[in-house]
């Protein structure tokens, strides 16, 4: 079996090895799913108003997957993961005309997102200061 720390080539790749712990990658990807669902919020508050639309948010399959590749400690199972969107299949319609986007649902959900990518975007930062602090001794 290869060396983590080694390349195609055999050579040493410490810096690749470090960003690809399972931590780090989880975070990459949690941030990933997060300005995903960013964008499908943001298409469902400009589509409050048309006739048919259908909510759409992030796959309700990503975060179960993400959870069960982050307990098997596998890095690449992590790094394969990619979030996806999907219409809303628990969105009810109360618009006659067939729209199923709840204004006030979307505004909440969006402000529970910029949370959700305040805390990620902190614990990336968190491990980025760790690994500055082992390479050059300071903070």
């Amino acid at each position: 079996m290869a060396s983590p720390l080694l390349n195609g080539h055999g050579k040493f790749c410490m810096i690749e090895a470090l960003f690809n712990q399972p931590e780090m990658l989880a975070a990459q990807k949690t941030l990933d799913a997060v300005a995903l669902r960013q964008e499908a919020l943001a298409s469902n508050v400009a589509n409050a108003e048309t006739p048919g639309y259908k909510r759409i948010d992030l796959s309700t399959n990503f975060q179960s997957d993400l959870a069960r590749a982050c307990a098997s400690g596998d890095s690449q199972q992590i790094s394969d993961l990619q979030p996806a969107l999907a219409p809303d299949a628990t969105a009810t319609t109360t618009s006659p005309d067939g729209n199923n986007v709840n204004l006030e649902n979307e505004m909440l959900q969006m402000n529970q997102n910029t949370l959700l990518h305040t805390l990620e975007t902190q614990i990336v930062s968190y491990q980025l200061s760790k690994m500055r602090m082992a390479v050059t001794g300071k903070s």
